[in-house]
């Protein structure tokens, strides 16, 4: 019986000394270029479409290029101010349109993605109420090992696409 409590206090002891540890590794400081991506890879044409109905997500569309040598695959999103983001793809099974979560996204070598409506999109889950139309808040994608990039996204109001917009300019001009 004494053994037991002998090796149970050693189990808690080693315990505490990993978690001490672990403490340690999260403070250290992380060497990473905020709102940079990795070399050859770009974002552009970033924007958020806010839902329609309050309580219902918004979704986050952009272009996304790979002018590396080596494919990429986005793993995660996250959306600043939203409580959760998914990757997504709008796809359409026998006739029925559907929404799906991608778990990872790969970006081939020398590719250019577009996340647009109808299509791939990030899903952002619980905006917060500062979000509003013209305002702007930052996207964040996690790759397969780590990399990460950000970028900025202008709020536009539901069924505004400033797409159509800069055609229209673009026609006008």
């Amino acid at each position: 019986m004494k053994s037991m409590r002998v090796l149970g206090a050693l189990a808690s002891a080693g315990l505490v000394m990993s978690l001490a540890a672990c403490a340690d590794e999260a403070e250290a400081p992380v060497e990473e270029a905020a709102g940079d991506c990795a070399p050859g890879i770009s974002v552009t044409s970033g924007w958020l479409a806010l839902p329609a109905v309050t309580g219902n997500p918004a979704a986050v569309y952009f272009t996304i290029a790979n002018e590396t040598d080596a494919q990429v695959s986005i793993r995660t999103a996250t959306v600043l101010g939203a409580e959760s983001a998914m990757l997504h793809e709008t796809a359409e099974w026998s006739g029925e349109v559907d929404m799906q979560e991608l778990f990872t996204q790969p970006v081939m070598a020398g590719e250019t993605l577009e996340f647009e409506p109808g299509g791939k999109h990030v899903m952002a889950f619980g905006m917060g109420e500062g979000t509003e139309p013209g305002g702007e808040t930052e996207v964040t994608l996690t790759f397969v090992g780590g990399d990460k990039c950000s970028f900025p996204v202008t709020a536009y109001p539901a069924g505004e696409d400033p797409r159509e917009a800069a055609e229209e300019e673009a026609d006008e001009g």
